[in-house]
């Protein structure tokens, strides 16, 4: 396994709408993000990702790109941009930038252009087909939010696709000039000082030739058609060649329904693609068969289950990132730990299974101070498009119940992770001094930065110990994992082997303290590396709730 600074890193995500406002707007922009520098140098992280910045009219909050080579007008401008990326790296901090190029935003200069006749020279950077017999759409796929994947556009008479929002058209990849024109913009901000690429759903820039229907139904699927498609490992191998095997760059793709044996292809280092994917299987565990809004009760089992598989199946090649919640998932407190009586003690076990684990961390704002879901009364306060597309289907037009859609809004809709970051008791939580664009979480009052920083014991210091533990500890981040107790039903336990150095990770997963059973080789505890209730327990054969224990071994 070779040593590389991204394996070694400590990523922080900044969802920039929400993190903090400069000028009164209610938007978080590059000026507050500048503002927070310090916060974050103290977190101790080693990359910051920034999601979407660029031009767009904001249909999907910035994942609908109209100039990819400028700043949105309410984020700031180019400058503010150079500006944030001197101070990141005046810091020790490098930057990724978010690459959305599956879509564009129909606002788009070349869409504008593709939409205005079947032959410009533009029309083949976007995926059109013509209606069938009767005026029906080119095949029955459906969009992720909600409805037909096929939009009809009177200019020309024929449909454009749109895997997401009708105001984000799929780019056409099987078009060899607009791979050139996109790998020309990647390099834009590569040259400009761009330390890693986040990119968004990558493994769906490949569609099955001739598009076929899915299924019988009037609106099938279709992502066996769009996900991990025929030509998707040739495009990013060209795209690495071309582009990104030329600088020292970080690179982690989005690939929803990436299995382990897809996600080796993406990121085996022999194979010049990607360094890490984000999968989403864990993010599925609390899923039911109709998807993530039948929300259904995880097991330990499942969850653990789940990582395991991961860890092991990338342990020789590839690389895992590690994560639990962001900007499209609930907060991870809320889902995986005790949001109530146990919210400062799960939240640093979480924690603690995120940084031990093998792979990269992945923090997004908020978690690093235990900010939780919030559950707003009525539906009018929710800003998200996909929440709204699904409540619009499920209880206006299919007449479902609208308490049990609220309550897998509460549970599952990306705006749990929206709300404005929490940064003081004072009127907006410090994120603004006009009205914020989402409304806060009405418990900034008692969980924000100020109180975090000011409380040794706090989500945020232990945070910062585990940051520094990495960086002193290759055990950490190159260790061999090892799964223990396999069947027990509440505690994750693990260790992590380098040399002659072991390590011994206890993770309980329940409200009630839990008996552990370890094997008598595993006994010989050396000290307490770290744990979340501050001091070892007396007796290791019992974990307290939500316990986190990190033990050196050794006699």
């Amino acid at each position: 396994m070779k040593k590389a600074f991204w394996k070694e890193a400590v990523v922080y995500q900044i969802y920039p709408r929400s993190f903090m406002d400069s000028n009164g707007d209610g938007i978080g922009d590059l000026k507050g993000i500048i503002s927070r520098l310090d916060y974050l140098q103290q977190l101790g992280v080693d990359v910051v990702w920034l999601s979407p910045v660029y031009k767009s009219p904001n249909d999907d909050n910035g994942y609908d790109i109209s100039d990819y080579e400028d700043i949105m007008d309410e984020f700031g401008t180019l400058q503010d941009w150079e500006e944030l990326l001197e101070g990141l790296h005046t810091r020790g901090i490098k930057l990724m930038m978010d690459l959305v190029i599956n879509h564009s935003s129909d606002e788009h200069a070349w869409f504008v252009e593709s939409r205005s006749s079947k032959d410009n020279p533009y029309r083949d950077y976007y995926i059109w087909r013509p209606g069938g017999p009767d005026g029906k759409r080119p095949n029955n796929w459906s969009s992720i939010f909600s409805g037909p994947a096929w939009e009809l556009d009177e200019t020309t008479g024929e449909y454009y696709l749109h895997l997401f929002s009708r105001k984000q058209p799929d780019l056409n990849w099987e078009n060899p000039q607009l791979r050139e024109a996109l790998y020309k913009m990647i390099t834009f901000w590569l040259d400009k000082g761009v330390d890693g690429l986040r990119m968004d759903v990558i493994n769906l820039i490949s569609k099955t030739p001739g598009l076929p229907s899915s299924g019988d139904a009037e609106l099938g699927g279709g992502g066996e058609y769009y996900m991990n498609g025929p030509r998707v490992h040739e495009f990013l191998h060209e795209m690495n060649q071309k582009v990104l095997s030329k600088y020292d760059v970080m690179t982690v793709g989005e690939t929803p329904g990436a299995s382990v044996e897809d996600a080796i292809l993406y990121t085996g280092e022999d194979r010049e693609e990607l360094q890490m994917v984000f999968q989403f299987e864990h993010m599925d565990v609390d899923s039911g068969p109709s998807g993530k809004w039948e929300v259904t009760p995880w097991t330990l089992h499942q969850l653990r289950g789940i990582l395991h598989k991961w860890q092991v199946g990338l342990a020789e090649q590839g690389w895992n990132s590690l994560y639990l919640n962001n900007h499209d998932q609930p907060r991870m407190v809320s889902r995986f730990g005790n949001d109530g009586e146990y919210r400062v003690i799960s939240a640093k076990m979480l924690a603690t299974l995120l940084h031990t684990l093998k792979g990269t961390p992945y923090i997004y704002q908020g978690e690093e101070i235990g900010m939780t879901n919030v559950k707003f009364p009525v539906l009018e306060y929710y800003q998200d498009i996909e929440t709204l597309n699904m409540y619009r289907e499920k209880v206006t037009e299919g007449g479902a119940d609208h308490e049990t859609i609220l309550n897998a809004i509460y549970a599952k809709g990306r705006d749990n992770a929206r709300t404005p970051m929490q940064w003081d008791g004072s009127t907006n939580a410090g994120f603004t001094t006009g009205t914020p664009w989402l409304r806060l979480n009405p418990n900034y009052s008692e969980i924000n930065v100020e109180q975090a920083v000011a409380d040794p014991d706090s989500v945020f210091h232990y945070y910062r110990k585990l940051i520094a533990l990495r960086k002193e500890n290759p055990i950490m981040v190159y260790g061999e994992y090892k799964l223990l107790l396999p069947e027990h039903d509440n505690i994750y336990a693990y260790t992590r082997t380098l040399d002659d150095e072991q390590w011994l990770v206890l993770l309980n997963f329940s409200d009630v303290a839990q008996s552990v059973d370890l094997p008598k080789e595993l006994a010989a505890v050396k000290e307490l590396v770290i744990g979340n209730y501050g001091e070892a327990s007396s007796d290791r054969s019992v974990l307290r709730p939500y316990e986190a224990g990190v033990y050196r071994l050794g006699k």
